[in-house]
């Protein structure tokens, strides 16, 4: 499974370089007055970067259903099962809100988190708590998803092919 987050992940929070209008597969973009400004700092290539990864994508968002009504469309994606979020999840020393509820998601599997704020206690609760391997990377928000991160999940799922 891939948990693939949206906000700092596939929308970064600095502009990524212009494209010219109507490079997004021929959706609107959200300039036309559908919706969020930042959705035109999504790059519809994540779409089949994202797909050409081996595992099952998940949305791990905020976003909820909204991903597969506004996101998905726009990077060319299929709709995904997406993780539902818990009413309140409590933070545990440091871990984020996300890490228990996307833990209990992948029902004891391997997994690939792709979030912008995971850390090194994130990492340290899953692999205390998670009895199959998982990779938690972390996107800069800034960049957003950029080759070096799809090249470390492929380098990662291809290690674990071997593995098992």
């Amino acid at each position: 499974m891939i948990f693939v987050d949206i906000d700092g992940v596939l929308i970064p929070f600095r502009a990524r370089k212009a494209r010219t209008r109507g490079s997004n597969g021929g959706v609107p973009d959200a300039a036309d007055g559908l919706g969020n400004p930042l959705l035109d700092r999504l790059d519809p290539a994540d779409g089949e970067r994202l797909l050409a990864l081996r595992g099952e994508l998940v949305w791990a968002s905020t976003w909820a259903a909204e991903a597969n009504e506004v996101v998905a469309p726009r990077l060319g994606l299929p709709a995904l099962r997406v993780v539902d979020w818990p009413e309140e999840e409590e933070p545990r020393h440091g871990v984020h809100w996300k890490t228990a509820p996307v833990t209990r998601w992948a029902v004891g599997r391997p997994f690939v988190w792709l979030d912008d704020e995971t850390t090194d206690a994130d990492r340290r609760w899953v692999a205390a708590n998670h009895p199959q391997p998982a990779l938690l990377r972390r996107v800069d928000p800034y960049q957003g998803l950029t080759d070096a991160d799809l090249a470390a999940v492929r380098h990662w799922l291809e290690q674990r092919e071997r593995a098992g």
